[in-house]
């Protein structure tokens, strides 16, 4: 059965709707957790390709927290093994520093923390061409690494998703969102909805309705094509 490699940033993590879509495409999943000390593979040869999911920690704590460091220095190896790689809104965002772009917080202070709407890039092609309400949970964005190709783009933070190559993708939003972690998150961090931008959760409860089957049937045409991507070397 052919591997995938999830990375997570907290033992209790979820992969939600990724992790769900990918087995039942029939690939193994190897969940892996730097942050309680588990290791990275030193080459991508027995994986297939690679997700780096959130976190509610930064990726400018390289200096504070070891793991981070590790996973900045561990991308390049996936990336010059021409595997596909999918960064999820900390791993996009650790895929965009190794990349030579800044983390940053709002320069108003702005949050993303409910649905919002995205638009495609002008460059975006399917499936990022139907990209419109999606999940965020952030306090920081970053810029568009040089090299790379934006394929959707958020009033709120402008970069909202891009390719690198042929097949490594960055996303600020959360597409593995489900009922279940919405109803989690919203619980556990109740004390961040009052900031700046962040939605109550009723009102994420309610747009979930609206907008989470449109969320999940995108992930299930991305999946797929990213999967298939090219391999070439980067």
């Amino acid at each position: 059965m052919k591997k995938i490699l999830l990375v997570i940033h907290q033992k209790t993590s979820d992969s939600g709707l990724v992790g769900q879509i990918l087995r039942s495409n029939g690939y193994e999943l190897d969940i892996r957790c730097p942050s309680i000390g588990e290791e990275l593979p030193h080459t991508m040869d027995s994986h297939e390709a690679v997700v780096i999911f959130g976190g509610p920690m930064s990726a400018n704590d390289s200096e504070t927290l070891p793991f981070i460091r590790t996973e900045l220095d561990w991308i390049p190896t996936v990336l010059s093994s021409g595997k596909p790689f999918f960064g999820i809104c900390l791993g996009a965002q650790l895929l965009a520093r190794v990349l030579g772009a800044s983390i940053a917080p709002h320069p108003e202070g702005m949050t993303e923390i409910g649905y919002f709407s995205v638009e495609p890039a002008d460059a975006a092609q399917e499936p990022f061409d139907s990209l419109r309400y999606v999940y965020h949970w952030h306090l920081e964005g970053f810029g568009l690494p040089t090299g790379a190709v934006k394929l959707a783009k958020g009033e709120i933070f402008e970069t909202q998703a891009f390719r690198y190559g042929d097949n490594a993708y960055g996303v600020q939003f959360h597409p593995e969102m489900t009922k279940k972690m919405l109803r989690k998150w919203t619980t556990l961090g109740a004390h961040m909805l009052t900031l700046p931008g962040a939605q109550s959760r009723e009102e994420q409860i309610q747009k979930q309705l609206l907008y989470g089957s449109e969320c999940e049937n995108w992930l299930k045409g991305f999946l797929p094509f990213w999967l298939q991507t090219t391999k070439s070397k980067v």
